[in-house]
């Protein structure tokens, strides 16, 4: 895998149809594997997938919806059987907390891991993890229940200086030292050595959104902005607006458009419903608004840091 990564393991929604599982997906972030919402079965898809299982560091769960939840009863008991014994961090809403209990009540014994829940509870994006690289915010979505997106951005390395700036100035390990941080050095002769001059970035850091499940609302697109790729829920085509509307679901035109608006550079779609077998449709119409929309299936990886 590359050092910043999606896999799309389920992208159905309520009922799963043969081929397509349950919302869930892997992220690989330098080394990292984080689990986004846990679909029925998707222990096996993992495995099917050949995803580190053992790896995984965290999950995030969406809502309490069956077909973002039902796989992770599974999930826990596979990983327990498999000898984890790291502690298991989980994000998701106030509600799962008793879903966790339950578990643990009946299923628990034997686990040699800790499971950690987080509740969330904020009204706008909000930091909930860090680590050395990768920051993750978490933030309201509208559907009818306490649902949350999530917001995976790369954090930032220190400055690279340049080895020809090194030799050129023959800067000493404090001058290096504020060079990496972004200060330019001043020596006592008034010689200026800047930063663009001295240093380079390996990479700009990206950003993923995971945006299910929603209707649209007004702050959406700003809360995405800067995002580099958005996966967003399109679980009705645009002439089904209406049932979109009424169960808090968004349509193909509904995601293209918060893509467009929030400067995005690509956008991934999923959560098709049961009776639409055919993606591409879905695709064809995002691409009317924004022309870089990519169906997923089941088993596709979308590079985040090209």
């Amino acid at each position: 895998m590359s050092n910043f990564s999606v896999t799309t393991v389920g992208t159905a929604s309520a009922k799963p149809v043969v081929g397509r599982g349950q919302s869930a997906q892997v992220l690989s972030v330098h080394g990292r594997f984080f689990l986004i919402d846990c679909g029925e079965g998707v222990q096996t898809s993992l495995q099917r997938f050949k995803l580190p299982m053992m790896r995984i560091d965290s999950v995030f769960i969406s809502h309490i919806h069956g077909d973002h939840v039902f796989g992770l009863f599974g999930f826990l008991a596979t990983v327990g059987m498999l000898g984890r014994t790291r502690p298991m961090n989980i994000y998701g809403p106030v509600s799962l907390g008793p879903i966790l209990k339950f578990f643990l009540s009946y299923y628990g014994e034997g686990l040699r891991f800790e499971l950690r829940f987080t509740p969330l509870k904020m009204k706008e994006p909000e930091v909930i993890y860090r680590c050395p690289s990768l920051e993750v915010r978490a933030f309201p979505l509208n559907h009818g229940i306490e649902t949350f997106g999530y917001i995976f951005t790369e954090r930032e390395k220190p400055l690279n200086v340049r080895k020809e700036a090194i030799e050129k100035y023959s800067l000493s390990l404090t001058e290096i030292g504020s060079l990496k941080r972004g200060e330019p050095v001043l020596r006592e002769d008034g010689t200026v050595i800047g930063v663009e001059e001295a240093t380079f970035r390996k990479f700009k850091p990206a950003g993923y959104a995971y945006c299910s499940d929603t209707a649209p609302f007004p702050e959406e697109a700003a809360w995405l902005r800067g995002v580099d790729v958005i996966y967003h829920e399109t679980t009705y085509i645009a002439a089904r607006a209406d049932q979109a509307a009424a169960r808090h679901h968004s349509t193909t035109l509904d995601a293209a458009r918060c893509a467009l608006e929030a400067g995005a550079r690509k956008l991934i779609i999923g959560h098709y419903s049961s009776r639409d077998q055919d993606p591409s449709f879905y695709e064809k119409e995002c691409r009317t608004i924004f022309p870089e929309t990519y169906a997923a299936s089941d088993g596709d990886v979308f590079e985040i840091n090209e």
